[in-house]
């Protein structure tokens, strides 16, 4: 039975992971940082057989032995906030360096195969492309780019480095999931930042959005998508855009209003003028700017080519993440 390290497995992709792991037959050890944590996850999985270790991005104890014995690493642990930081380098840091913490103890235990959960964000601000061209897997964000906001920027550099890295221990291979937004259904009420914003524009707190248009997806495909790789050849040396489809925020809406018609969802775009302005007194209306008037659609073609599936439309999605809402959100 092939053996697994899922890393940050209670994060809300990672639980998805979890439940294909164990569905298609793995061992699982997952790794979390909190009794509490652990507790959510066996409340989840009452069971199933997995092995729990504690382990933080930022300090070496517990990863020697965390690997000892895997087959495969599926790292997904990776700061991502609500809010932009004041300094870049509190995510940045962090990714960068738990990224080559968790491949330099795979490459002491001896594994050849890893999975890692990277982002859209790390493709779609590629700074030698017109900003109004879509991109694809073979474009890289340039984390020094003015548009580019700290979130982006660690996730693109994190890649960057597992990629620098199998380079240079080629025996390893590596592949990369790049998802969009993450939508559909939650576990529990630990749903993370991304449906954290489908609840503000079900509640009112969001009541206008940007003329922004995203790249989206749901959580159950990301997941399908990190299990298939473990075994696919064609995979490896391999990254893929996780994305559905590109969805203005407006029409995601709708989308919600659709599923669910007592939600207060944002009836109108936000004038552009108007960010501009709100974005000289509010930091994170400010890392909004530059996406304005600049094409970040990214195409998941090659995803269901490789992997022979296809996504879950965007607006099951959006309704899936709604009913997770009223259901947790309570």
């Amino acid at each position: 039975m092939t053996k697994v390290l899922l890393t940050g497995a209670s994060g809300f992709i990672a639980k998805h992971i979890l439940r294909e792991l164990l569905e298609n037959g793995y061992e699982v050890r997952a790794s979390i940082r909190s009794e509490k944590r652990k507790s959510e996850l066996e409340a989840l999985f009452p069971d199933a057989k997995i092995e729990f270790v504690f382990l933080d991005l930022a300090k070496d104890e517990g990863w020697a032995e965390a690997l000892n014995g895997m087959d495969v690493l599926v790292h997904t642990a990776s700061p991502f906030p609500f809010s932009q930081p004041k300094d870049p380098q509190e995510l940045i840091r962090p990714a960068v360096d738990g990224t080559l913490r968790a491949l330099n103890a795979a490459k002491a235990a001896g594994i050849k195969r890893v999975i890692l959960t990277s982002s859209c964000v790390a493709i779609y601000k590629d700074a030698s492309k017109p900003v109004t061209e879509s991109s694809g897997e073979s474009n890289w964000t340039t984390p020094d780019d003015p548009s580019v906001n700290a979130y982006e920027a660690s996730k693109t550099l994190a890649e960057k480095a597992a990629w620098d890295f199998v380079a240079e221990n080629p025996e390893i291979a590596l592949t990369t999931i790049n998802p969009g937004i993450v939508l559909g259904p939650a576990m529990d009420k630990n749903y993370g930042t991304s449906l954290n914003i489908v609840e503000q524009m079900m509640t009112g707190k969001m009541p206008m959005v940007p003329a922004i248009t995203m790249p989206c997806v749901d959580v159950r495909d990301v997941a399908k998508m990190h299990v298939a790789a473990i075994e696919l050849e064609a995979t490896k040396g391999e990254r893929f855009a996780a994305a559905a489809d590109n969805v203005a925020f407006i029409e995601l809406g709708n989308m919600i209003k659709a599923a669910d018609p007592q939600a207060n969802t944002p009836k109108r775009q936000a004038p552009n003028w108007l960010l501009r302005v709100m974005g000289l007194f509010v930091r994170d209306i400010k890392a909004m700017l530059p996406n304005l008037g600049r094409n970040l659609s990214c195409s998941g073609a090659k995803a269901e080519k490789t992997l022979g599936f296809t996504f879950i439309p965007i607006k099951d999605a959006m309704a899936a993440s709604a009913k997770s809402i009223r259901q947790f959100a309570a």
